[in-house]
């Protein structure tokens, strides 16, 4: 769209041109005529003069040389007004050619500041993207720590009568591992017993055994990991 802008004016700045050339060109070729008719009566004015110059009184001599002399300026200046006129014809194209760079500067511009804005706004695009996907993984976190079947929540069925009871980490370790099952805390163990999770949803654990984290109950408030802990410190 800008590119047809810029070339539907340069084309109206340049309507006129070819006018203004065939005009000064017109003028320069009667010129040239002119000239020529002048450097024809100054060759006859001249062939004269030798051949009458012995039979001529001296101011009549002085009189035919003024007539080639006039002859010579006239012609002169028909020579002087056609390069004027070459001057105004290149300074006439110079300027379209000045305007034209001008333009093609000013549209590679746009057409960099319009590809630039579309980088930042595939960029803005992205980080967006990017933003929501944390935001979407924070919220089910969440709603993980909410759902009874989260880790925190679960109890490791050690009988046959799927009784919730407390058990020892010691006790863990003698129980068959599935390989396929997470791992969770600071042991690295699977989910087993009461479990609490950590309230920074950056985490890299999320879950934690109480004998692990020396809980007897599960604290009131925000809970915070070891690890978490630590690294809040540092900053």
């Amino acid at each position: 769209m800008a590119k047809a802008v810029y070339l539907e004016h340069y084309l109206d700045s340049i309507e006129g041109l070819p006018y203004e050339l065939q005009r000064n060109f017109t003028l320069m070729s009667e010129l040239d005529n002119r000239t020529e008719e002048q450097k024809a009566e100054i060759d006859k004015l001249a062939e004269d003069y030798v051949a009458n110059v012995k039979n001529l009184a001296s101011d009549q001599r002085v009189q035919h040389l003024q007539k080639i002399e006039n002859a010579y300026t006239k012609c002169k200046e028909y020579s002087d007004d056609k390069v004027q006129l070459a001057m105004q014809i290149y300074e006439l194209v110079d300027k379209h050619i000045r305007r034209l760079d001008a333009d093609l500067a000013r549209f590679e511009n746009d057409l960099k500041d319009k590809l630039d804005t579309s980088s930042q706004e595939s960029s803005d695009e992205k980080r967006l993207k990017k933003d929501k996907s944390v935001r979407d993984k924070k919220v089910t976190r969440t709603q993980k720590e909410s759902d009874p079947d989260s880790p925190g929540r679960k109890k490791v069925k050690n009988s046959p009568n799927n009784t919730d009871l407390a058990m020892h980490p010691s006790d863990v370790l003698d129980m068959p591992v599935d390989p396929n099952e997470p791992t969770y805390c600071l042991c690295s163990q699977v989910s087993y017993g009461e479990m609490i999770g950590c309230d920074n949803l950056d985490c890299p654990i999320e879950w934690f055994h109480f004998a692990c984290v020396g809980l007897a109950t599960k604290p009131k408030g925000k809970w915070y990991c070891p690890c978490c802990i630590k690294e809040m410190r540092k900053k």
